[in-house]
């Protein structure tokens, strides 16, 4: 065979090989979105089971009260924005309700575990993950029933197409209340020991929502819990160490940070374990850390500044609250430009720290593998 031909030969194949290849650089174009979690990603449910979030919950965005511990959209509703969908409806929240693209599961105060009654004095919910995993299972069931049942395109408008619950995108954001509430009530021995558990029933829900037919993953790790303004108020005067430079509580910090590490090694087990799955880690905690010690640079206030509430000496009203202070009514008002605060109410938020998070995960930087959120659906991991 001459040169030339063997040339021309090698070079066809070398294109039919390059045609053939995946494009992994193309977008997704993920269908739907199916969403776990807590208050930091809870667009409703919340709200529906225990009761409306008052104003000025809101106010920033929706200019009224939207389901959202928040002042606006949170990090859910970014993602959403990012992949060109709407905002997700709360499961629980039955009227004006769309499901077409998507479900979201989480409810504020849930935790990864379930909790015992003792837990509920704060803030925690019955609601866990193992809980919203069987409402997947039974929206899931009953979904595809009505699909079928549906005789027009109205009726199926706002059902999800049961084939695109294989190519959705599956986003799982929970465990913090875990963390805070074994914080308050176990020692930092026993804490640590609750851990792998935590960490096996997160990856039990991964296996389950696979074996129902997801595919792409999006896992978020814990953020610094130890940064909640709230921590502080707890410890109005805290002794030495206890505290790092930025007002965090230096031992909860480790304990996410431990629960993190954890998490990842399980994450890369899960990728082999699963083979048609493609799982991406983001570290929200490294982000999420790095607003707070570049507040001043990226145009916000310190952590310990809370927006919306009443927070003076040992007294504090929650925000959107009322309560009589020695014959005076005093008013957990919102500040006046909520742009300028990572905490919106002390424990959550707001709408500008959630956007600067999503400006700094949503591209991938800080994700494993590190592809953007329109590409969650390439599993990139297989070649590093």
């Amino acid at each position: 065979m001459g040169f030339w031909k063997q040339l021309f030969i090698g070079f066809s194949l070398v294109l039919c090989a390059v045609g053939d290849a995946p494009n992994e650089s193309k977008d997704c174009s993920f269908p739907a979105i199916y969403n776990f979690g807590d208050s930091a990603s809870d667009t409703g449910s919340e709200s529906a089971a225990f009761g409306s979030l008052p104003l000025p919950y809101g106010e920033t965005f929706f200019h009224k009260p939207a389901g959202r511990a928040c002042d606006g959209r949170l990090l859910i509703d970014f993602l959403a924005e990012r992949l060109r969908l709407p905002y997700l409806s709360a499961y629980l929240n039955s009227l004006g309700s769309n499901y077409r693209h998507g479900a979201n599961f989480a409810v504020g105060g849930a935790t990864i575990r379930r909790q015992n009654a003792s837990a509920y004095q704060y803030g925690i919910s019955p609601f866990s993950l193992a809980i919203q995993i069987k409402q997947f299972d039974d929206f899931k069931s009953h979904a595809n029933d009505l699909y079928k049942q549906a005789k027009t395109t109205f009726e199926r408008s706002k059902l999800p197409v049961p084939e695109e619950f294989s190519k959705a995108l599956y986003t799982l954001d929970i465990g913090n209340n875990d963390l805070y509430v074994g914080f308050q009530t176990l020692s930092l021995d026993q804490l640590h020991a609750a851990i792998p558990d935590m960490i096996n029933q997160f990856v039990s829900a991964v296996q389950h929502l696979y074996q129902q037919g997801g595919r792409a993953f999006w896992i978020h790790n814990r953020g610094p819990v130890g940064c909640a303004p709230v921590n502080q108020f707890y410890h109005p005067h805290p002794p030495p160490g206890l505290l790092d430079k930025y007002g965090c509580v230096i031992a909860l910090n480790e304990i996410a940070a431990e629960f993190n590490k954890q998490l990842k090694v399980r994450v890369i087990k899960l990728r082999a374990e699963l083979s048609q799955a493609s799982i991406t880690y983001v570290d929200t905690y490294t982000a999420a850390y790095a607003l707070i010690r570049n507040h001043e640079k990226e145009g916000f206030k310190n952590m310990t500044a809370i927006c919306c509430g009443y927070h003076v000496k040992s007294v504090h009203v929650p925000c959107g609250a009322k309560t009589s202070i020695n014959g005076s009514e005093v008013y957990g008002a919102p500040c006046k430009d909520p742009s300028k605060y990572i905490s919106w109410d002390g424990v959550h938020s707001t709408e500008a720290s959630y956007h600067w998070l999503a400006n700094h995960i949503l591209n991938g930087s800080l994700s494993d593998p590190p592809v953007p959120i329109t590409q969650a659906c390439h599993k990139h991991y297989n070649k590093l």
